[in-house]
């Protein structure tokens, strides 16, 4: 039996540290701890609720985005606004850019290295790997040519032995099986990848004014103005530019991501059996297609022991399931209290101790849906979507499964999603049919101006009385969810569920582990000192720990004031 800890761990957002222990070859325990502490709802209280989304997208520095989205919706949500279409829409546009950028970002540049050994492409046949590429898709960026430059470039870096952003990988471990000639096309493609997740995110700043931490959200829709006649506002000069870029990041999706994930997934069949845990699942409808939010393009709903069966929907942000069966429990996080609450009457109180194994450990909170804990992220959305028949959701998955097996010389059902594998594979298909959405809510955005419409904002109104909003977006890793308490129109309590907090959740009162401890338990590893089995089904969650990190003083002594605003 042996003890490791893996800390922190990288090619992640934030700060997250692993404990483990290794019993007969395969993890029997395992413990996830975040050791950062995330403060900025303690900012907000006392706060106008209509400039909170600009201090709530600081939960992070790279989920921005979403945390501001979540924001404005949860304040609508609370005062049951409608948003003009025209903004419902310009928002859909910057969440499915932001989505596929940091999709691409996850899929090449945080994880591929736990499956490609970059050791290996010296000894690749750049012709032959551009053969393979070829019969993935009809990419024009796979050429013999392009393969050899990837290979000369790693060859340089090896001889010499400077390997900047390649020093410190598990090259040569066991687990390692991918041909040379598939480690050359898929290091090619992460080359080629830093470009395009580089394009969606110039969309992003297009319609949001800069990226990270945009500017052009607003409580009752978006501060875009439309006017084709003028060079300072969104006209059809901008529009086209970001057609144009979306012209160039679908094709890069279709053809290179999405082959690649299900290529890689087929020569690692064994792990569509490791790594399941949780098997309860939730998602939340997102890409509203109207301005009070009851219509949307993607699926929402809970999955309970795995059962594609039983599928019941979340109808959005008023759905009184979702909105009475959220709580948090801090019996294990660095948090006064114990015992679950609801967000709406959460705290968010430190209370640091050392790392206590049977104590607390962890500043993530353990929340619970009807007591369970949940997975959420691309898996959970593709498996909410697959099992109400959601057809975008089914067309893709279809297609993705039919690749893997081939690949793979066995048939891989969507049950076997359920996996380490299994979240890599629904990640590139929720990119696929982001990807295809993309064109549809740009096309809906220009139809609806050319009709006349130029509507992008409604007035709020407070009223005098105390008001409750939560506010949903299905973000890039998972379900997200800002809870408000609006009183005499400032902010009473404002608390963050976000999917990391689902996901790498400890213990709870009743010791039951959230899905990353969960999905480690059984997970093989080879060699202890190298643990990269572990660092896989780790990574297939894409943590993002950060969520506006503060630093601490155990001691409780005053670091540093800062003012804002």
């Amino acid at each position: 039996m042996t003890r490791i800890s893996i800390d922190p761990v990288t090619r992640i957002e934030g700060h997250l540290r692993i404990d483990a222990v290794v019993d007969g070859g395969a993890v029997s325990k395992a413990w996830a701890s975040c050791t950062m502490w995330r403060g900025i709802e303690t900012i907000l209280r006392g706060r106008d609720p209509r400039e909170a989304w600009v201090f709530a997208q600081r939960f992070c520095g790279v989920c921005t985005t979403v945390h501001a989205i979540a924001s404005v919706r949860a304040v609508e949500d609370a005062l049951g606004m409608e948003v003009p279409l025209n903004a419902q829409l310009i928002r859909n546009i910057v969440l499915i850019a932001h989505a596929l950028h940091d999709h691409i970002v996850h899929f090449y540049h945080l994880s591929a290295l736990d499956w490609l050994d970059v050791a290996a492409i010296p000894r690749a046949n750049p012709a032959r790997a551009a053969a393979i590429a070829a019969s993935l898709s009809d990419w024009t960026g796979n050429s013999p040519e392009a393969m050899k430059k990837t290979q000369d470039k790693v060859v340089a870096l090896l001889q010499s032995t400077q390997l900047g952003i390649f020093a410190n990988g598990y090259w040569g471990h066991p687990a390692m099986k991918l041909p040379p000639e598939v480690n050359l096309l898929a290091l090619t493609h992460y080359f080629q990848a830093l470009e395009f997740q580089r394009k969606a995110n110039q969309i992003v700043a297009i319609l949001g004014g800069k990226t990270p931490h945009i500017q052009n959200l607003a409580v009752g829709g978006v501060m875009n103005a439309i006017n084709f006649d003028s060079l300072a506002t969104l006209n059809l000069d901008r529009l086209y530019m970001i057609k144009s870029l979306f012209d160039e990041i679908v094709p890069f999706v279709h053809q290179v991501y999405f082959p690649d994930a299900c290529a890689i997934a087929g020569f690692y069949p064994e792990w569509f059996g490791i790594g399941a845990g949780v098997r309860d699942y939730l998602a939340v409808p997102d890409l509203p297609l109207d301005g009070r939010g009851t219509e949307f393009d993607l699926p929402g709903g809970w999955i309970f022991g795995g059962d594609l069966g039983r599928v019941p929907r979340v109808t959005g942000s008023r759905d009184e399931t979702f909105r009475t069966s959220v709580v948090e429990d801090v019996t294990h996080a660095w948090y006064k209290g114990r015992g679950p609450q609801r967000p709406w009457q959460g705290e968010t109180e430190p209370q640091y101790t050392d790392f206590q194994d049977d104590g607390k450990y962890t500043w993530v909170k353990a929340p619970r849906f009807q007591g369970k804990p949940m997975q959420v992220g691309p898996l959970a959305n593709v498996l909410v979507g697959y099992g109400q028949r959601h057809a975008l959701t089914r067309k893709w998955t279809d297609e993705a499964l039919t690749r893997v097996s081939k690949t793979a010389g066995r048939p891989i059902g969507v049950d076997r999603m359920q996996s380490t594998m299994g979240r890599y594979v629904a990640r590139a298909i929720r990119s696929a049919m982001l990807a295809e959405l993309a064109v549809k809510h740009w096309e809906r955005l220009v139809d609806n101006i050319t009709k006349g419409d130029v509507a992008t904002f409604n007035k709020p109104s407070f009223p005098p009385t105390a008001i409750e909003g939560v506010g949903l977006h299905e973000a890039p890793r998972g379900t997200l969810s800002h809870w408000v308490v609006v009183k005499n129109g400032v902010l009473s309590n404002y608390q963050a569920v976000v999917p990391t907090t689902w996901n790498a959740s400890p213990r709870d009162e009743r010791d039951v582990p959230g899905p990353y401890e969960a999905a480690l338990v059984g997970t093989p590893v080879a060699d202890p000192e190298h643990p990269l089995e572990v660092l896989r089904t780790v990574h297939s969650f894409d943590p993002c720990m950060a969520c506006a990190c503060h630093t601490l003083d155990p001691s409780g002594q005053t670091i540093a004031v800062v003012k804002v605003l």
